[in-house]
């Protein structure tokens, strides 16, 4: 954010949060925190990172039911209640020693806050293995920091967080990427293929600057519904035009344009002639992801 330093001074950029170095910014836990408002509330836990709100917590008994502390994180974000607290608030979590970790983020609705398990397998039995250490293990200050930074989207204005499932493919994508080498992620349909490339997509192109992102389909619909996705979470400009390319001359041309970063092509622009001849000319770094029939998606550094 630009902040005024010296009066008659130019604004300067003032990074809120290190999100390098996890171990130079203030972790802090506070128990209970009043929240004034139309009616006061007092959530169980606040996490803060250099004074802001990022995490709100609500701990149950065994004997209730988690879904309660979901609807009391949900209340506490209407207007009558607390509303302007939540402008921080990144992440909400509700969990009890018997049902475990759920987890969502602001405006989430009660059905798809999802469990976070523990996930170094640990024997169901074993005790904290579904809160003490799921908790821990999402709320490690260097997770943490890169779910805030890099997991939360906005998708038409609805905030979103990804599925452990979702997560989890990302990071094994990244890591392959950092190797420069490829792979291929497995899904089953309605499983989020979407939201996935979106954010992987996104981190690509925020951590390469040479980077552009090369998505291949093999139907229309399925094409439209890709770029429609990355419009609506940012990764397309609402006034930038459409990243679909819709003849071989023109994807020959984007190929060596510098932008879009995006391009979306169907497979049917590709031919075995094409490899015949001299190489087009190239601009940039280009990760081929390739969703297939609803089937599998498969990112290439």
């Amino acid at each position: 954010m630009k902040v005024l330093l010296w009066p008659g001074q130019p604004h300067e950029d003032v990074q809120l949060i290190d999100w390098e170095q996890p171990e130079r910014n203030d972790f802090a836990l506070a128990e209970e925190v009043t929240l004034k408002g139309g009616h006061e509330r007092r959530p169980d836990l606040v996490l803060y990172i250099n004074g802001i709100a990022v995490v709100v917590i609500e701990l149950k008994r065994s004997s209730v039911e988690v879904t309660d502390g979901v609807r009391q994180l949900i209340t506490n974000q209407e207007s009558i209640f607390n509303e302007h607290f939540f402008t921080t608030v990144q992440l909400l979590l509700a969990g009890s020693d018997a049902q475990g970790l759920r987890y969502g983020t602001t405006g989430t609705p009660e059905q798809f806050f999802v469990q976070w398990k523990d996930e170094e397998g640990s024997a169901g039995t074993s005790p904290g293995v579904l809160l003490d250490q799921p908790l821990a293990q999402l709320c490690s200050k260097e997770r943490l920091l890169d779910l805030i930074r890099n997991f939360v989207i906005f998708d038409a204005g609805q905030k979103k967080v990804p599925r452990p499932h979702r997560y989890f493919g990302v990071k094994a994508a990244q890591a392959r990427i950092a190797q420069r080498e490829g792979g291929v992620i497995w899904h089953t349909q309605g499983s989020g293929k979407s939201i996935l490339m979106v954010l992987l997509a996104k981190w690509i192109m925020e951590h390469d600057p040479a980077a552009r992102i090369l998505v291949v389909t093999d139907r229309d619909e399925l094409d439209r519904q890709i770029v429609g996705v990355m419009r609506n979470a940012g990764v397309v400009g609402e006034n930038d035009p459409s990243p679909r390319i819709t003849s071989r001359a023109q994807f020959v041309q984007m190929l060596g344009a510098t932008t879009p970063r995006l391009l979306c092509a169907l497979v049917h622009k590709f031919d075995p002639g094409d490899l015949k001849g001299d190489p087009p000319p190239v601009h940039g770094r280009f990760y081929q992801n390739a969703p297939q029939c609803s089937a599998y998606s498969r990112a290439v550094a």
